[in-house]
């Protein structure tokens, strides 16, 4: 429940990165050993991954708040076909984890938010290339891989795509000579993953470019790393900022990974000042339109399309923005409808036309970013909001309510 028209002021320390620590709790399977994990978020998407590794047999527990402990010496399962693999879509890292360590895998399709085709093609043919036999089970929802022996090679994805960069990472730590990665992804989990690879003694180069190169070793140790913080979560409170009104400073972040959104809160007219880990977002709520263009990193992130939607609906005049990565994620636009937004779709383009005011409104959150979205307009509208079906919100952010509250929003938590 909110109540809108609340100015945001002051400070918001952004938790470790959802993207990182989906990729980097599954990559802990392949480790002969402890690996503790810090900076770990209070999400509901860790709350699922620690569970299905529990399930494969491996100790996972929290040691305090923020620390994850992942003890896989004596884990001896492949077959993850839990209902909590299901309900999250980073479950098919899975696939890469457990081939490395056991060369051999059964995972459940996996889940998450559903907004378009959303593939596992490219992740299939990069194990296939390495030497796993597939078996794609749709009836049944699963999918097994089995391997002889993994062996490096080429792999060209012929998509830039995030899920499979990092899967065919995962697969080829242990693999037999070299992997090369051309036309990887070069997102900043993708780099985070590598990192906490490297860390457990694999050897990966080039991370963060188009290249990436894997050459093979015998086995992983345990090891002791921290998490990113989460540049989705700190865009998602930096636009709050800019539709809101205030001064918010957004602390424990990598601002290099803000570039392209405090780009566009400039244009818009936002006082945006970086500092060595923090943002401050100035504004007096006068927003101006502007063209927008999802792009892989490091152009504007589609994670924060839906949000930028949000704040683009009460900028002065028509605000352009073209989703170039997913072909279906303007779901959510008839929720936004209901508080007065003035949005038109035409395939992937969205045309908004700025409103002066909002109002409140009863809508559901669609997505995990919809749901955000749905929370910056009700933080904007006259009135009051209600949001329905926050456990999408809760997979990917933590404590959003009280960190909003702390910055002066009027809202809570309520059980129907």
């Amino acid at each position: 429940m909110i109540k809108g028209r609340n100015p945001l002021n002051g400070e918001v320390v952004i938790s470790g990165a959802k993207n990182a620590v989906v990729a980097i709790i599954p990559a802990a399977i392949i480790a002969n050993g402890v690996c503790i994990i810090d900076n770990l978020p209070a999400i509901e998407d860790v709350r699922c991954l620690q569970d299905t590794l529990i399930k494969l047999g491996a100790v996972c527990e929290l040691i305090d708040e923020g620390t994850l402990m992942v003890d896989s010496s004596n884990l001896n399962n492949w077959n993850a076909t839990f209902d909590s693999v299901r309900r999250i879509r980073a479950s098919y890292y899975l696939m890469g984890a457990l081939l490395a360590r056991f060369k051999e895998a059964k995972v459940a399709l996996p889940g998450g938010c559903n907004f378009g085709t959303r593939p596992i093609d490219l992740h299939l043919k990069a194990f296939r290339a390495l030497g796993a036999v597939i078996d794609e089970d749709y009836d049944n929802g699963v999918i097994s891989l089995k391997a002889d022996r993994l062996v490096g090679t080429n792999i060209f994805l012929d998509t830039v795509s995030v899920g499979a960069t990092i899967n065919t990472m995962l697969a080829a730590t242990l693999a037999e000579g070299v992997t090369t990665i051309e036309n990887a992804a070069k997102e900043p989990h993708i780099v985070d993953t590598a990192n906490f690879l490297n860390m457990m003694g694999a050897k990966i180069k080039g991370a963060g470019t188009d290249v990436i190169r894997i050459t093979g070793v015998e086995s992983l140790h345990g090891a002791e790393y921290m998490i990113i913080p989460d540049q989705i979560e700190a865009g998602t409170y930096m636009i709050a900022a800019a539709v809101c009104g205030g001064h918010v400073s957004v602390r424990n972040i990598i601002p290099k990974h803000m570039d392209s959104l405090s780009a566009k809160l400039k244009e818009m007219g936002c006082k945006v000042i970086e500092g060595d880990d923090y943002i401050d977002v100035i504004s007096d709520g006068n927003l101006s339109a502007t063209r927008v263009k999802t792009m892989a990193y490091p152009g504007f992130p589609t994670d924060l399309q839906p949000q930028m939607v949000a704040g683009l609906s009460k900028a002065d005049g028509i605000s352009i923005l073209t989703e170039t990565v997913w072909e279906n994620r303007f779901q959510y636009i008839e929720q936004l409808r209901k508080f007065g937004c003035d949005i038109t779709i035409d395939g992937r383009v969205a045309t908004i036309h700025g409103v002066s005011q909002l109002h409140g409104a009863e809508v559901m959150a669609t997505d995990l970013r919809a749901g955000a979205a749905m929370v910056i307009a009700g933080l904007s509208a006259n009135g009051i909001t209600k949001i329905g079906n926050v456990r999408f919100i809760d997979r990917g952010y933590e404590k959003i309510e009280y960190k909003l509250k702390a910055l002066g929003a009027d809202i809570k938590r309520v059980k129907e």
